[in-house]
């Protein structure tokens, strides 16, 4: 898990509705780039209210959402009555191994005690599936939302909320895409935003209220009234491929015998490891981390 106060992890529950109404979505070429194409099946961690599994649904894919919180899954049996959903952790996945293409999980990755939840995620997932990760980010480069930061909170806005899976040995190289896109807030839906942050989840009511005043008092100050601000926000994505899992030859099964140049020939020849295919995008090879002949430097 992160290195936020343990305790705001569950406190979403407390604000489901509003988490619902305040949040924004996902933008549907930020889903698409982070499942693919092609209709799969998709296991979603941490689904919440359901923001990114509307949009995975509307692409065609074949969606299981889960999240560890009963009162946000209610939510998301409103909207989407006919998604499968569970009531479940990133930690402990009630599914078969390779029994999916594609995990996903947004704004929900940071809260995994990960130690636990990726291997659980690998194991779940077919050769040649993927991991995919998504954060919506305020964009603060503008002066005025980076003023709304200071006062909401930035904690899930880490500088690289990836790089647990770029260092895990269990996923290939982490590719990364993003998409800028606005959300429509007014101010009803700026205090349904503050609502929902962990942060102000876990106040007592009278830190909830002081906290709402001087979120309206900022918005107020802009003169905007009803009409509404565009918040500007950035979908950034990320995703890579797992590592093939090494075949297990069973008490029956006997070895396949060694072919010239591979280990136990006699030859002397050197040890080759096998071309793992998931590893190829895009028409680039790319180095899964376990050879030690290609030095990979990621210039982003």
């Amino acid at each position: 898990m992160s290195d936020e106060n343990p305790a705001w992890a569950s406190s979403f529950g407390s604000v489901a509705d509003a988490y619902d109404r305040g949040r924004p979505s996902y933008p549907r070429e930020a889903a698409a780039w982070l499942v693919g194409p092609d209709p799969v099946t998709v296991l979603e961690l941490g689904c919440g209210t359901g923001k990114l599994t509307e949009q995975l649904v509307a692409l065609g894919h074949d969606v299981h959402a889960t999240d560890p919180d009963a009162a946000m899954l209610a939510v998301l049996a409103k909207r989407l009555p006919d998604v499968r959903s569970t009531q479940a952790s990133a930690e402990e996945i009630p599914m078969a191994d390779g029994s999916v293409d594609v995990v996903v999980c947004a704004q929900a990755f940071h809260w995994f005690d990960l130690d636990r939840a990726l291997p659980e995620i690998a194991r779940v997932l077919k050769p040649g599936g993927r991991l995919a990760l998504v954060w919506n980010w305020r964009d603060e480069r503008i002066p005025w939302v980076r003023r709304l930061g200071r006062l909401i909170g930035t904690q899930d806005q880490s500088p690289e909320p990836q790089e647990p899976l770029v260092t895990s040995s269990l996923f290939g190289f982490v590719e990364s895409e993003l998409f800028r896109f606005w959300q429509l807030i007014d101010r009803s839906s700026i205090q349904d935003l503050v609502l929902s942050r962990s942060n102000v989840a876990v106040l007592d009511a009278e830190g909830r209220a002081a906290k709402l005043a001087e979120v309206v008092a900022f918005y107020d100050d802009f003169g905007r009234g009803m009409d509404g601000m565009q918040l500007p926000y950035e979908a950034r994505c990320f995703r890579a491929v797992v590592v093939d899992r090494p075949r297990t030859v069973g008490a029956d099964e006997p070895d396949e015998p060694a072919g010239p140049g591979t280990p136990g020939d006699g030859d002397g020849g050197e040890e080759t490891q096998p071309l793992n295919r998931s590893d190829l995008r895009d028409g680039r090879d790319v180095s899964d981390g376990t050879d030690t002949d290609m030095l990979l430097i990621d210039f982003r």
